[in-house]
Protein backbone atom coordinates (compact mmCIF):
# COMPACT_ATOMS: atom_id res chain seq x y z
CA UNK A 1 0.00 0.00 0.00
CA UNK A 2 2.77 2.40 -0.89
CA UNK A 3 2.20 6.05 -1.78
CA UNK A 4 4.23 9.22 -1.98
CA UNK A 5 4.47 12.00 0.59
CA UNK A 6 4.35 15.63 -0.50
CA UNK A 7 3.57 19.00 1.01
CA UNK A 8 1.80 21.72 -0.92
CA UNK A 9 1.08 25.33 -0.08
CA UNK A 10 -2.43 24.38 1.08
CA UNK A 11 -3.64 23.93 4.64
CA UNK A 12 -1.91 21.32 6.79
CA UNK A 13 -5.43 20.00 7.40
CA UNK A 14 -5.47 18.81 3.77
CA UNK A 15 -2.61 16.37 4.36
CA UNK A 16 -3.19 12.69 5.03
CA UNK A 17 -2.29 11.20 8.39
CA UNK A 18 0.67 9.47 6.75
CA UNK A 19 1.96 12.67 5.19
CA UNK A 20 1.48 14.59 8.41
CA UNK A 21 3.40 12.11 10.55
CA UNK A 22 6.29 12.14 8.08
CA UNK A 23 6.51 15.91 7.91
CA UNK A 24 6.21 16.42 11.67
CA UNK A 25 8.81 13.73 12.34
CA UNK A 26 11.23 15.38 9.89
CA UNK A 27 10.72 18.83 11.42
CA UNK A 28 9.18 20.31 8.26
CA UNK A 29 5.89 20.91 10.05
CA UNK A 30 4.93 21.36 13.69
CA UNK A 31 2.20 19.41 15.46
CA UNK A 32 0.85 22.73 16.73
CA UNK A 33 0.46 24.11 13.18
CA UNK A 34 -1.42 20.98 12.18
CA UNK A 35 -3.73 21.12 15.19
CA UNK A 36 -4.36 24.85 14.67
CA UNK A 37 -5.42 24.19 11.07
CA UNK A 38 -7.86 21.51 12.21
CA UNK A 39 -9.14 23.73 15.03
CA UNK A 40 -9.95 26.33 12.39
CA UNK A 41 -11.89 23.69 10.45
CA UNK A 42 -13.81 22.80 13.58
CA UNK A 43 -14.64 26.46 14.20
CA UNK A 44 -15.89 26.83 10.63
CA UNK A 45 -18.12 23.74 10.53
CA UNK A 46 -19.05 22.70 14.05
CA UNK A 47 -22.11 24.95 14.31
CA UNK A 48 -23.74 23.08 11.42
CA UNK A 49 -22.36 19.56 11.90
CA UNK A 50 -22.21 19.41 15.73
CA UNK A 51 -19.76 16.53 15.74
CA UNK A 52 -18.15 17.27 19.10
CA UNK A 53 -19.40 16.55 22.59
CA UNK A 54 -16.37 18.45 23.92
CA UNK A 55 -13.84 20.65 22.17
CA UNK A 56 -11.41 23.09 23.78
CA UNK A 57 -9.09 24.73 21.26
CA UNK A 58 -6.52 25.83 23.83
CA UNK A 59 -6.33 22.39 25.45
CA UNK A 60 -5.82 20.78 22.01
CA UNK A 61 -3.09 23.25 21.03
CA UNK A 62 -1.34 22.81 24.37
CA UNK A 63 -1.31 19.05 23.79
CA UNK A 64 0.14 19.62 20.32
CA UNK A 65 2.88 21.91 21.67
CA UNK A 66 3.92 19.20 24.12
CA UNK A 67 4.02 16.58 21.35
CA UNK A 68 6.85 14.09 21.88
CA UNK A 69 6.80 12.65 18.38
CA UNK A 70 6.39 9.03 17.43
CA UNK A 71 4.79 7.03 14.61
CA UNK A 72 1.63 9.17 14.78
CA UNK A 73 3.41 12.51 15.25
CA UNK A 74 0.99 15.38 14.75
CA UNK A 75 -1.91 13.20 13.55
CA UNK A 76 -5.21 14.58 14.89
CA UNK A 77 -7.88 12.39 16.46
CA UNK A 78 -11.45 12.55 17.65
CA UNK A 79 -12.38 10.18 20.49
CA UNK A 80 -15.91 8.82 20.66
CA UNK A 81 -17.61 9.92 23.87
CA UNK A 82 -17.93 6.37 25.17
CA UNK A 83 -14.14 6.06 25.50
CA UNK A 84 -12.64 7.38 28.73
CA UNK A 85 -10.37 10.44 28.86
CA UNK A 86 -8.81 11.99 31.96
CA UNK A 87 -8.60 15.58 30.70
CA UNK A 88 -12.03 15.84 29.06
CA UNK A 89 -15.53 14.81 30.18
CA UNK A 90 -16.79 11.39 29.14
CA UNK A 91 -20.57 11.38 29.13
CA UNK A 92 -21.22 8.11 27.26
CA UNK A 93 -23.69 10.04 25.13
CA UNK A 94 -26.07 10.26 28.10
CA UNK A 95 -27.49 13.15 30.10
CA UNK A 96 -27.19 10.86 33.12
CA UNK A 97 -23.38 11.06 32.91
CA UNK A 98 -23.00 14.61 31.64
CA UNK A 99 -19.78 16.17 32.96
CA UNK A 100 -18.41 12.86 34.25
CA UNK A 101 -14.60 12.85 34.23
CA UNK A 102 -12.77 9.53 34.65
CA UNK A 103 -9.37 9.67 36.37
CA UNK A 104 -7.68 7.86 33.47
CA UNK A 105 -7.29 7.67 29.72
CA UNK A 106 -8.50 4.49 28.07
CA UNK A 107 -5.50 2.55 26.74
CA UNK A 108 -6.38 3.41 23.14
CA UNK A 109 -6.22 7.11 24.04
CA UNK A 110 -3.05 6.77 26.12
CA UNK A 111 -1.34 4.90 23.27
CA UNK A 112 -2.46 7.52 20.75
CA UNK A 113 -0.84 10.26 22.81
CA UNK A 114 2.26 8.20 23.58
CA UNK A 115 2.77 7.62 19.85
CA UNK A 116 2.47 11.33 19.02
CA UNK A 117 -1.19 11.66 18.11
CA UNK A 118 -3.10 14.78 19.21
CA UNK A 119 -6.60 14.34 20.63
CA UNK A 120 -8.67 17.29 19.41
CA UNK A 121 -11.79 16.47 21.40
CA UNK A 122 -14.61 14.05 22.22
CA UNK A 123 -17.01 13.18 19.42
CA UNK A 124 -20.73 12.67 19.86
CA UNK A 125 -22.08 9.17 20.47
CA UNK A 126 -25.60 7.91 20.70
CA UNK A 127 -26.53 7.11 24.30
CA UNK A 128 -24.28 4.24 25.47
CA UNK A 129 -23.46 3.59 21.79
CA UNK A 130 -26.98 2.29 21.27
CA UNK A 131 -29.88 3.82 19.31
CA UNK A 132 -30.88 7.09 20.98
CA UNK A 133 -29.38 9.75 18.66
CA UNK A 134 -27.23 12.71 19.61
CA UNK A 135 -27.05 16.18 18.08
CA UNK A 136 -24.73 15.42 15.13
CA UNK A 137 -25.85 16.06 11.54
CA UNK A 138 -24.60 14.57 8.28
CA UNK A 139 -21.99 16.98 6.83
CA UNK A 140 -23.23 16.33 3.28
CA UNK A 141 -26.79 17.37 4.14
CA UNK A 142 -27.62 18.45 7.67
CA UNK A 143 -31.25 17.39 7.25
CA UNK A 144 -30.00 13.77 7.27
CA UNK A 145 -28.54 11.51 9.94
CA UNK A 146 -24.82 10.76 10.11
CA UNK A 147 -25.79 7.30 11.34
CA UNK A 148 -24.81 5.82 14.64
CA UNK A 149 -23.58 5.08 17.08
CA UNK A 150 -20.23 6.58 16.04
CA UNK A 151 -22.05 9.66 14.76
CA UNK A 152 -19.64 12.42 15.69
CA UNK A 153 -16.54 10.45 14.74
CA UNK A 154 -17.73 9.77 11.19
CA UNK A 155 -19.09 13.30 10.75
CA UNK A 156 -15.89 14.91 12.08
CA UNK A 157 -13.71 13.02 9.61
CA UNK A 158 -16.12 13.69 6.75
CA UNK A 159 -16.15 17.42 7.57
CA UNK A 160 -12.34 17.59 7.62
CA UNK A 161 -12.16 18.29 11.37
CA UNK A 162 -9.66 15.51 12.21
CA UNK A 163 -7.48 13.02 10.38
CA UNK A 164 -8.94 10.07 12.24
CA UNK A 165 -11.47 9.24 14.90
CA UNK A 166 -12.26 6.27 17.09
CA UNK A 167 -15.59 4.51 16.96
CA UNK A 168 -17.01 1.40 18.56
CA UNK A 169 -19.04 -1.35 16.93
CA UNK A 170 -21.29 -3.95 18.53
CA UNK A 171 -23.64 -4.31 15.57
CA UNK A 172 -22.83 -1.77 12.81
CA UNK A 173 -21.77 1.41 14.56
CA UNK A 174 -18.55 2.07 12.61
CA UNK A 175 -19.19 0.65 9.15
CA UNK A 176 -22.72 1.98 8.63
CA UNK A 177 -22.26 5.65 9.67
CA UNK A 178 -19.01 5.75 7.70
CA UNK A 179 -20.98 4.73 4.62
CA UNK A 180 -23.56 7.46 5.32
CA UNK A 181 -20.83 10.09 5.73
CA UNK A 182 -18.65 9.04 2.79
CA UNK A 183 -15.56 8.05 4.77
CA UNK A 184 -13.66 4.86 5.55
CA UNK A 185 -14.90 3.06 8.64
CA UNK A 186 -12.66 0.15 9.63
CA UNK A 187 -13.71 -2.48 12.16
CA UNK A 188 -10.62 -4.63 12.69
CA UNK A 189 -10.66 -8.29 13.60
CA UNK A 190 -12.00 -8.66 17.14
CA UNK A 191 -9.45 -7.63 19.75
CA UNK A 192 -6.99 -5.91 17.43
CA UNK A 193 -7.30 -2.60 19.32
CA UNK A 194 -7.51 -2.47 23.11
CA UNK A 195 -11.10 -1.75 24.21
CA UNK A 196 -10.50 -1.40 27.95
CA UNK A 197 -12.26 1.67 29.41
CA UNK A 198 -14.66 1.98 26.50
CA UNK A 199 -18.27 1.81 27.68
CA UNK A 200 -19.07 -1.88 27.38
CA UNK A 201 -22.19 -3.37 25.85
CA UNK A 202 -21.27 -6.90 24.81
CA UNK A 203 -18.00 -8.53 25.80
CA UNK A 204 -18.26 -10.97 22.90
CA UNK A 205 -18.86 -8.32 20.23
CA UNK A 206 -17.56 -4.85 21.21
CA UNK A 207 -14.78 -3.68 18.89
CA UNK A 208 -12.80 -0.43 18.68
CA UNK A 209 -12.70 0.86 15.11
CA UNK A 210 -11.01 3.67 13.22
CA UNK A 211 -12.60 6.22 10.87
CA UNK A 212 -10.36 7.97 8.32
CA UNK A 213 -10.50 9.72 4.96
CA UNK A 214 -8.98 6.81 3.04
CA UNK A 215 -8.05 3.17 3.45
CA UNK A 216 -4.29 3.74 3.69
CA UNK A 217 -4.74 6.12 6.62
CA UNK A 218 -6.89 3.50 8.38
CA UNK A 219 -4.13 0.95 7.87
CA UNK A 220 -1.43 3.40 8.96
CA UNK A 221 -3.17 4.46 12.17
CA UNK A 222 -4.21 0.95 13.17
CA UNK A 223 -0.76 -0.50 12.43
CA UNK A 224 0.77 2.01 14.84
CA UNK A 225 -1.80 1.57 17.62
CA UNK A 226 -1.92 -2.23 17.37
CA UNK A 227 1.90 -2.31 17.09
CA UNK A 228 1.47 -4.50 14.01
CA UNK A 229 3.41 -2.82 11.16
CA UNK A 230 2.26 -5.51 8.73
CA UNK A 231 -1.23 -4.01 8.73
CA UNK A 232 0.07 -1.12 6.64
CA UNK A 233 2.27 -3.29 4.45
CA UNK A 234 -0.26 -5.68 2.88
CA UNK A 235 0.25 -6.55 -0.76
CA UNK A 236 -2.50 -7.12 -3.30
CA UNK A 237 -2.28 -10.33 -5.33
CA UNK A 238 -1.54 -9.67 -9.00
CA UNK A 239 -5.23 -10.15 -9.80
CA UNK A 240 -7.24 -10.16 -6.55
CA UNK A 241 -10.30 -12.34 -6.52
CA UNK A 242 -13.27 -10.67 -4.88
CA UNK A 243 -16.52 -12.38 -3.97
CA UNK A 244 -19.76 -10.46 -4.48
CA UNK A 245 -21.90 -11.56 -1.53
CA UNK A 246 -25.40 -10.16 -1.34
CA UNK A 247 -26.35 -11.86 1.98
CA UNK A 248 -29.74 -13.30 2.84
CA UNK A 249 -31.14 -9.79 3.40
CA UNK A 250 -30.51 -8.48 -0.12
CA UNK A 251 -34.15 -7.43 -0.36
CA UNK A 252 -33.30 -4.68 2.16
CA UNK A 253 -30.64 -3.18 -0.11
CA UNK A 254 -31.94 0.01 -1.70
CA UNK A 255 -31.18 0.97 -5.33
CA UNK A 256 -28.35 3.27 -4.18
CA UNK A 257 -26.51 0.41 -2.48
CA UNK A 258 -27.12 -1.99 -5.36
CA UNK A 259 -25.71 0.60 -7.76
CA UNK A 260 -22.66 1.12 -5.52
CA UNK A 261 -21.89 -2.58 -5.63
CA UNK A 262 -22.27 -2.58 -9.40
CA UNK A 263 -19.76 0.28 -9.60
CA UNK A 264 -17.38 -1.63 -7.36
CA UNK A 265 -17.63 -4.73 -9.53
CA UNK A 266 -16.97 -2.70 -12.69
CA UNK A 267 -14.02 -0.93 -11.04
CA UNK A 268 -12.40 -4.16 -9.82
CA UNK A 269 -12.68 -5.75 -13.25
CA UNK A 270 -11.37 -2.63 -15.00
CA UNK A 271 -8.33 -2.69 -12.69
CA UNK A 272 -7.56 -6.31 -13.51
CA UNK A 273 -9.27 -8.04 -10.61
CA UNK A 274 -11.67 -10.96 -10.73
CA UNK A 275 -15.19 -10.85 -9.28
CA UNK A 276 -17.20 -13.98 -8.50
CA UNK A 277 -20.81 -14.22 -7.43
CA UNK A 278 -20.98 -16.03 -4.09
CA UNK A 279 -24.08 -18.06 -3.34
CA UNK A 280 -25.73 -17.40 0.01
CA UNK A 281 -25.68 -20.55 2.17
CA UNK A 282 -29.08 -21.82 3.27
CA UNK A 283 -28.22 -21.36 6.93
CA UNK A 284 -26.66 -17.88 6.63
CA UNK A 285 -29.74 -16.07 7.88
CA UNK A 286 -29.55 -17.95 11.19
CA UNK A 287 -26.47 -15.90 12.03
CA UNK A 288 -28.67 -12.86 12.65
CA UNK A 289 -30.45 -14.71 15.44
CA UNK A 290 -27.09 -15.68 16.93
CA UNK A 291 -26.00 -12.04 17.00
CA UNK A 292 -29.25 -11.00 18.65
CA UNK A 293 -28.95 -13.77 21.22
CA UNK A 294 -25.39 -12.79 22.18
CA UNK A 295 -26.05 -9.06 22.33
CA UNK A 296 -29.49 -9.66 23.82
CA UNK A 297 -28.14 -11.60 26.78
CA UNK A 298 -24.94 -9.67 27.42
CA UNK A 299 -25.99 -6.03 26.95
CA UNK A 300 -28.86 -5.76 29.46
CA UNK A 301 -26.61 -7.31 32.07
CA UNK A 302 -23.60 -5.17 31.21
CA UNK A 303 -25.89 -2.14 31.60
CA UNK A 304 -27.45 -3.39 34.83
CA UNK A 305 -26.63 -0.18 36.69
CA UNK A 306 -28.16 2.00 33.98
CA UNK A 307 -31.17 -0.28 33.61
CA UNK A 308 -32.04 -0.72 37.27
CA UNK A 309 -30.48 2.24 39.11
CA UNK A 310 -30.47 5.14 36.65
CA UNK A 311 -33.83 4.10 35.27
CA UNK A 312 -35.70 7.13 33.96
CA UNK A 313 -32.52 9.23 33.88
CA UNK A 314 -31.71 7.52 30.60
CA UNK A 315 -33.73 8.14 27.46
CA UNK A 316 -36.96 6.26 26.67
CA UNK A 317 -35.40 5.06 23.39
CA UNK A 318 -32.48 3.48 25.26
CA UNK A 319 -34.73 1.95 27.91
CA UNK A 320 -36.96 0.43 25.26
CA UNK A 321 -33.98 -0.91 23.32
CA UNK A 322 -32.56 -2.58 26.44
CA UNK A 323 -35.91 -4.20 27.21
CA UNK A 324 -36.15 -5.51 23.65
CA UNK A 325 -32.69 -7.02 23.91
CA UNK A 326 -33.58 -8.54 27.28
CA UNK A 327 -36.04 -10.90 25.60
CA UNK A 328 -33.08 -13.16 24.77
CA UNK A 329 -32.87 -16.14 27.10
CA UNK A 330 -29.90 -17.87 28.67
CA UNK A 331 -30.70 -20.89 26.51
CA UNK A 332 -30.54 -18.72 23.37
CA UNK A 333 -27.21 -17.31 24.51
CA UNK A 334 -25.62 -20.65 25.37
CA UNK A 335 -26.75 -22.14 22.05
CA UNK A 336 -25.28 -19.16 20.17
CA UNK A 337 -21.92 -19.44 21.94
CA UNK A 338 -21.80 -23.16 21.21
CA UNK A 339 -22.38 -22.47 17.51
CA UNK A 340 -19.65 -19.80 17.53
CA UNK A 341 -16.86 -21.89 19.08
CA UNK A 342 -15.21 -22.15 15.65
CA UNK A 343 -15.88 -18.94 13.77
CA UNK A 344 -13.27 -19.81 11.14
CA UNK A 345 -15.36 -22.81 10.15
CA UNK A 346 -18.21 -20.41 9.30
CA UNK A 347 -16.10 -17.74 7.61
CA UNK A 348 -13.77 -19.86 5.48
CA UNK A 349 -16.46 -21.49 3.29
CA UNK A 350 -17.89 -18.04 2.53
CA UNK A 351 -14.51 -16.80 1.33
CA UNK A 352 -13.38 -19.99 -0.41
CA UNK A 353 -11.37 -19.06 -3.48
CA UNK A 354 -11.61 -15.32 -2.76
CA UNK A 355 -9.29 -12.79 -1.15
CA UNK A 356 -12.20 -10.76 0.29
CA UNK A 357 -15.94 -10.34 -0.05
CA UNK A 358 -17.76 -7.17 -1.04
CA UNK A 359 -21.23 -6.73 0.38
CA UNK A 360 -23.57 -3.86 1.32
CA UNK A 361 -22.29 -1.45 3.98
CA UNK A 362 -25.73 0.03 4.70
CA UNK A 363 -29.21 -0.28 3.21
CA UNK A 364 -28.75 2.92 1.20
CA UNK A 365 -28.13 6.63 1.63
CA UNK A 366 -28.44 8.25 5.06
CA UNK A 367 -32.10 8.57 6.05
CA UNK A 368 -33.65 11.99 6.56
CA UNK A 369 -34.02 13.10 10.15
CA UNK A 370 -32.21 11.48 13.04
CA UNK A 371 -32.85 7.71 12.96
CA UNK A 372 -29.40 6.16 13.05
CA UNK A 373 -30.12 3.51 10.42
CA UNK A 374 -30.33 -0.26 10.27
CA UNK A 375 -27.22 -2.43 10.96
CA UNK A 376 -28.70 -5.30 8.94
CA UNK A 377 -25.63 -5.62 6.70
CA UNK A 378 -23.11 -5.35 9.54
CA UNK A 379 -24.32 -7.56 12.38
CA UNK A 380 -23.06 -10.86 11.01
CA UNK A 381 -19.49 -9.67 10.41
CA UNK A 382 -19.29 -8.22 13.92
CA UNK A 383 -20.57 -11.54 15.28
CA UNK A 384 -17.99 -13.48 13.26
CA UNK A 385 -15.05 -11.24 14.36
CA UNK A 386 -13.91 -10.61 10.78
CA UNK A 387 -12.21 -7.42 9.60
CA UNK A 388 -14.74 -5.25 7.78
CA UNK A 389 -14.58 -1.74 6.40
CA UNK A 390 -16.56 0.75 4.35
CA UNK A 391 -15.03 2.01 1.12
CA UNK A 392 -16.86 5.08 -0.29
CA UNK A 393 -18.40 4.21 -3.65
CA UNK A 394 -20.00 7.37 -4.99
CA UNK A 395 -23.29 9.14 -4.42
CA UNK A 396 -26.89 7.99 -4.42
CA UNK A 397 -29.86 9.66 -6.13
CA UNK A 398 -30.21 12.20 -3.29
CA UNK A 399 -26.57 13.27 -3.61
CA UNK A 400 -25.55 11.52 -0.38
CA UNK A 401 -22.65 9.07 -0.06
CA UNK A 402 -22.98 5.33 -0.39
CA UNK A 403 -20.36 2.77 0.49
CA UNK A 404 -19.32 -0.81 -0.16
CA UNK A 405 -18.31 -3.12 2.70
CA UNK A 406 -15.13 -5.17 2.31
CA UNK A 407 -14.93 -8.28 4.51
CA UNK A 408 -11.89 -10.49 5.01
CA UNK A 409 -10.74 -13.55 6.92
CA UNK A 410 -10.45 -13.41 10.69
CA UNK A 411 -6.98 -12.07 11.49
CA UNK A 412 -6.10 -11.27 7.88
CA UNK A 413 -6.47 -7.54 8.35
CA UNK A 414 -3.36 -6.76 6.30
CA UNK A 415 -4.71 -8.58 3.26
CA UNK A 416 -8.19 -7.15 3.71
CA UNK A 417 -6.87 -3.59 3.93
CA UNK A 418 -4.65 -4.10 0.90
CA UNK A 419 -7.54 -5.26 -1.30
CA UNK A 420 -9.74 -2.46 0.09
CA UNK A 421 -7.06 0.06 -0.98
CA UNK A 422 -7.01 -1.61 -4.41
CA UNK A 423 -10.80 -1.15 -4.62
CA UNK A 424 -10.54 2.46 -3.46
CA UNK A 425 -7.99 3.20 -6.21
CA UNK A 426 -10.05 1.33 -8.79
CA UNK A 427 -13.18 3.33 -7.96
CA UNK A 428 -11.27 6.60 -8.27
CA UNK A 429 -9.87 5.51 -11.65
CA UNK A 430 -13.36 4.69 -12.87
CA UNK A 431 -14.62 8.22 -12.24
CA UNK A 432 -14.95 10.37 -15.41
Amino acid sequence: MSDTTSFSDGSPADLSARETAGLVASGQLSAEAVSAAFADRIAAREQDVQAFAHFDRERALAEARANRGGPLAGVTFGVKDVIDTADMPTGYGSAAYEGSRPPWDAPIVALTRQFGGVVMGKTVSTEFAMSSPGKTRNPHNTAHTPGGSSSGSCAAVAAGMVHAAFGTQTSGSVVRPAAYCGVVGYKPSFGTLNRTAAKALSDSLDTIGVITRDVRDAAFVTAALAEQPALAQGRVPGAPTVGLFRTSRWHQAEPATRAALERAVAAIRAAGGVVRDIAVPDDFDRLYALHDAVMGWETPRTLSFERWILGERISPITRAFIETLAQATRADYDAALARLKDRDAIVEPLLAGCDVLITPAAPGEAPAGMPTGDPVFNKVWTLLHTPALTVPAGLGPNGLPVGVQVVGRIGDDAGTLAVAAFLEDALKALQP
